[in-house]
């Protein structure tokens, strides 16, 4: 690409778009593979830093404390960024949280966006991880430090330039240009799907992973209905949530707006869709999610996570026995100690370590390390 480039990363207070608040801004402008220019600012949020936040990004509240806020940097980032393209991994996080944070600091700001997370999808679709780390990882990039803005903007810039290297100009083209067709989607959904919506009256069904009922709604105009929640998701919490799970979309034509609501009556009340709030169960849904400070598993209410921690998570699962039992089944599959996986209380050896079914990590025959890894992977 010829005109400019930013590549942004921000760090945030957390994961709602229009209630966590930015705490660290990185930029790189780049002009034909060089950097001519960095931003880099730390943000006072005007809100405690949560501890889980601080001990994954080092940023706390202390560090924060004589920094500006958004609203008195707010002008001269706009000006400083400028009509360029923004390049960014999950760009709809960051663009999100941006947007949003330049609206209440009663600026105006859009911006044409490269998504990294969408394009690693086009070009590698035969790999199964696609978030930074898995990325620099896979490519050999060796990076200071992590969940910093300017590293994880500096090593997004040096991914970009092994792309040049490692794919034909005219792919590489090309993809872009097909990004830049439908700007707004989601990384995880196929483009295709969204050209074949209907304009028409009808109801669409949103679903997640293992074809998991999101959402059910309604419209005189599928098409542009759909297109609005993806509009909307940088200033709409529920819209961001639901935007990060999305997978797939279906779709029945009616005849008009009557049939279509007469159908999504009978669909909420046969699928149960987790965002229909009106018929949702508080806590029915469960999942297994792995916070990097804690060293096993933890239960949590599938529809409170959104963002990183949604795409992390294992499930989803109808309660919280369904998920035990699955844990359960993983731990047999691979010789995990149900006591590290906190399923089996007491102390010592567990009962599977008795009839040869854990290699022994609770009565020190395995390393805990190797444990944790296998764990992990498992």
């Amino acid at each position: 690409m010829d005109e400019p480039l930013i590549f942004l990363d921000l760090e945030t207070t957390g994961i709602r778009t229009t209630r966590d608040r930015i705490t660290e801004i990185a930029a790189l402008r780049v002009e034909h593979g060089e950097v001519t220019s960095r931003w880099h600012r730390l943000i006072n949020p005007r809100v405690r830093i949560p501890a889980p936040i601080s001990a994954l990004t080092g940023i706390d509240d202390a560090m924060v404390e004589d920094a500006p806020t958004f609203a008195e940097v707010a002008e001269e980032l706009r000006e400083w960024l400028g009509p360029a393209v923004l390049v960014a991994h999950n760009a709809r996080f960051d663009y999100g949280f941006l947007r949003n944070a330049f609206r209440l600091a009663g600026v105006e700001y859009s911006a044409e966006v490269i998504c990294t997370l969408r394009l690693s999808r086009r070009l590698a679709p035969q790999e199964r991880e696609h978030n930074l780390a898995a990325l620099l990882e896979r490519h050999g990039i060796i990076t200071a430090t992590r969940h910093r803005a300017m590293a994880d903007a500096e090593a997004l810039l040096a991914l970009w330039l092994q792309w040049q290297v490692a794919h034909p100009p005219t792919r590489l083209a090309d993809e872009l240009q097909r990004q830049r067709r439908l700007p707004s989607l989601p990384a995880h959904l196929d483009p295709g799907m969204i050209q074949a919506l209907p304009a028409t009256p009808g109801v669409y069904l949103m679903h997640g992973e293992n074809d998991l009922p999101l959402y059910i709604d309604k419209s005189v105009n599928i098409r542009s209905r759909v297109m609005s929640h993806f509009q909307a998701d940088h200033r709409d919490d529920r819209e961001m949530r639901l935007a990060q799970q999305v997978r797939h979309i279906d779709w029945r034509e009616t005849a008009g707006d009557l049939g279509a609501q007469l159908l999504e009556a009978r669909l909420i009340k046969e699928r149960q869709p987790i965002m229909n709030r009106r018929l949702r169960r508080s806590g029915r849904l469960v999942g297994w999610s792995w916070p990097m400070a804690a060293s096993r598993p933890e239960l949590c209410q599938a529809d409170t996570l959104t963002g990183r921690e949604a795409e992390s998570m294992m499930g989803l699962f109808r309660s919280a026995r369904d998920a035990r039992q699955a844990l359960h089944q993983i731990a047999a599959d691979q010789g995990l100690c149900l006591r590290l996986l906190g399923l089996e209380k007491g102390r010592g050896a567990c009962f599977a370590s008795q009839l040869g079914r854990c290699r022994g990590a609770c009565r020190g025959d395995e390393p805990l390390t190797e444990h944790a890894a296998r764990q992990a992977d498992a």
